[in-house]
């Protein structure tokens, strides 16, 4: 079996997929395996992937039956993942070369670890790159020392990409959602993952390295001004399952910080007037910390 299972969910990006399959074949660390996962696109990705897959044996195709959103498409995925650990591509974006190699040298000198975490290159369309990082030191981390961490920097890098996790974690934190069926996530569904993963992992890893190049297309469904309201939609949905999850037992203030950054993303979506959204940012930010305050002195 292979040790890392390399996951691209495919939907129309026939002009970007074989840069990203190049950038996992080509890997340095050869003992992987690549799992498309056709989301029932109507362009030539999948027939891109098929060729690929007929001259590397490493490269497998799965089809969905209908169209699942990115959230659920990623778990098609994982659920035939052979690798112990998964690593998140998506398909207009791609990989250091040696990304899969220095995952698994950090794994090997540490002890067992749920999740590592690790920086990234976000790539504008004129070729411009800037560095998104953690800012958090090399190193093994507890969960408490984490949430600690989290709530004192207040940087949440909550994308499922450029972090290398164990298949075990990532099926327990999927199944605490209790997603109603059929139900299709494409924004911030990150979110739901990390606030889980965050929760029931017990040892994280974070590498100061960058190995993930995050490409910001113009036609992603983030850019798209026609799915404007779609993404407020979504964005109220996943809070919704955070807050159900907090419910049941999850970390109170990391819940009171994912819910500040995602209605301040919110306000940027129903293009709040600037006058307006500095207002509204200032109170929830000082109601995040309030919250955070509260439940820290009443529960110590």
């Amino acid at each position: 079996m292979p040790q890392i299972s390399i996951i691209l969910p495919t939907y129309n990006v026939e002009k970007y997929i074989a840069r990203a399959l190049d950038s996992c074949i080509n890997q340095s660390f050869k003992d992987i395996e690549i799992i498309v996962v056709d989301d029932c696109g109507n362009d030539k990705s999948i027939d891109i992937a098929k060729e690929y897959a007929s001259k590397d044996k490493r490269i497998k195709i799965i089809h969905n039956k209908e169209n699942l959103g990115l959230l659920r498409a990623r778990y098609e995925g994982v659920k035939v993942a052979g690798g112990g650990y998964i690593l998140f591509l998506d398909s207009d974006d791609y990989l250091d070369l040696k990304a899969c190699e220095k995952c698994m040298n950090f794994v090997s000198e540490n002890e067992e670890i749920d999740c590592l975490n690790f920086d990234a290159f976000v790539v504008n369309n004129k070729g411009e790159r800037r560095i998104r990082s953690f800012n958090i030191k090399d190193g093994i981390y507890s969960k408490n020392d984490l949430l600690k961490i989290l709530l004192k920097k207040k940087n949440l890098f909550w994308t499922a990409w450029a972090k290398l996790i164990k298949k075990e974690i990532y099926l327990k934190a999927f199944e605490s959602f209790n997603l109603k069926e059929n139900e299709k996530i494409n924004m911030a569904e990150d979110c739901l993952l990390y606030y889980a993963l965050v929760n029931l992992g017990e040892r994280f890893g974070f590498m100061e390295e960058t190995l993930y190049y995050y490409m910001l297309n113009e036609n992603s469904i983030t850019r798209d001004i026609a799915r404007t309201n779609k993404n407020i939609q979504e964005h109220y949905i996943v809070l919704h399952y955070i807050k159900n999850m907090q419910n049941r037992g999850f970390d109170k203030p990391l819940y009171f910080l994912i819910k500040y950054f995602l209605m301040v993303e919110i306000m940027y979506y129903k293009q709040t007037p600037k006058r307006i959204f500095k207002i509204c940012k200032f109170l929830l930010r000082n109601k995040f910390k309030l919250n955070a305050l509260f439940y820290k002195y009443f529960h110590r």
